[in-house]
């Protein structure tokens, strides 16, 4: 990765995230001059990131074809297959997946998310055609990833529709005194929604570590992330009945807990026009240049609720359509810029229908689990029971899950 040099890239690519990061990789890789503008640096943290993702396997191949996967792989811990998958109602419904009854290597891959950046940011160090800068630069092309918390859109123009759900979310690292087996764990609960992630990065013994994502009421999770070890703990232990055993906090402290607000986003377009003084203060653009144009990826252009694990999937499904139809144009339509409105329509309407039906699966599940009426919750729990008893309904969710 070069410092800015003279040539004006092609695309420039805002955030420094694990989705600006592929991006930038996927549009070196052919030939596109990209600048990937990840910011002032971060001050170094003394805590881990708490966080952990759930790839499915469209996200794994992404990542192989970035050369980033063997990387990931190298370091110790990083990696954890999910070779099976219990979903627990608030009832008694269950509903249970197997990567051997699919045919499957894993259902899923749990990723650290601090060594998913580490090797991200490693590739990039190696990569052609990457220019570091530290702010937005001028470029035909300015990808949005900034993650949901993003200004750069809404001031350039980008408009979305909002639900606030009313909880927040609380991830940690946890460690189980029995090994996991690969076996992922989620209780769908009115109001709540409880994930065990296997994880062996956690700190102490191999293959006994959990990655924690609990939904929860807002003014819940906030108490919950300030609260002594021994309280939270007895908390996960009463939510979990012990189906992993005991649970303990992998780092009793709160420091060691991230906690963020939940909402259902859909941006009503996915590109249009840069504001022209946002990226020539100096002046109008000289004679002759297009307008460059902004693109949504990510949770910049929508976000989920996190009980189907999808969030980075759909971000890294973005960056592989965009990479496609990019390089498409290349081959058949060399004379278009990457910012042609006709190649940035083609990829909303390749991404439009998939994250619409994963934000539609998603909140209606949690719609459907959120009211504690007695009536609703046996209907819900009778209907995790009916399709765990139906293989092709069954094959069909994993497919969903997985990404093909």
């Amino acid at each position: 990765m070069k410092p800015l040099s003279a040539p004006e890239p092609a695309v420039c690519i805002q955030g420094r995230g694990a989705v600006g990061m592929a991006l930038a990789l996927a549009l070196a890789r052919q030939g596109l001059a990209v600048a990937w503008a990840a910011g002032p640096a971060r001050p170094a943290s003394t805590r881990p990131d708490p966080r952990t993702y759930a790839l499915n396997a469209a996200s794994r191949r992404l990542l192989q074809a970035l050369r980033v996967w063997d990387a990931l792989a190298e370091q110790p811990g990083a990696i954890t297959p999910v070779r099976e998958m219990a979903v627990q109602g608030d009832r008694g419904g269950q509903l249970a997946f197997s990567a051997w009854q699919q045919r499957l290597e894993a259902l899923a891959w749990i990723v650290d998310a601090a060594a998913l950046d580490r090797a991200l940011a490693t590739a990039l160090r190696y990569a052609p055609h990457v220019q570091a800068v530290e702010h937005a630069c001028a470029a035909p092309l300015q990808a949005l990833c900034e993650g949901r918390d993003g200004e750069t859109a809404a001031r350039w123009g980008a408009r979305f529709q909002r639900s606030d759900y009313g909880q927040a979310a609380l991830a940690t690292r946890l460690q189980a005194d029995r090994p996991h087996r690969g076996r992922a764990w989620q209780a769908l609960a009115s109001p709540e929604v409880l994930a065990l992630l296997p994880f062996d990065g956690a700190a102490g013994p191999a293959a006994a570590g959990y990655g924690l994502v609990w939904s929860l009421p807002q003014a819940r999770a906030e108490a919950l992330r300030e609260a002594p070890a021994e309280a939270l703990e007895a908390e996960l232990q009463a939510a979990t009945g012990g189906v992993a055993g005991t649970l303990r906090l992998a780092d009793p402290d709160p420091a060691a807990r991230a906690c963020w607000p939940l909402r259902l986003v859909r941006a009503e377009r996915w590109h249009g026009p840069v504001p022209e003084a946002a990226l020539h203060p100096a002046g109008p653009r000289a004679p002759g240049v297009d307008p460059a144009s902004w693109l949504l990826l990510g949770d910049a252009a929508h976000v989920v609720h996190p009980l189907a694990g999808q969030g980075l999937n759909l971000g890294l499904a973005d960056v592989a359509a965009l990479a496609a139809v990019l390089g498409e144009a290349r081959v058949r339509e060399a004379w278009r810029a990457p910012n042609d409105p006709r190649l940035l329509d083609r990829y909303a309407r390749r991404r439009a229908g998939p994250t619409a039906a994963m934000a539609q699966a998603t909140d209606g599940l949690w719609q459907l689990f959120a009211p504690a009426q007695p009536l609703l919750a046996g209907l819900r729990n009778l209907g995790l029971g009916l399709v765990d008893h139906l293989p092709p309904a069954k094959r069909w969710l994993a497919a969903q899950a997985l990404g093909g």
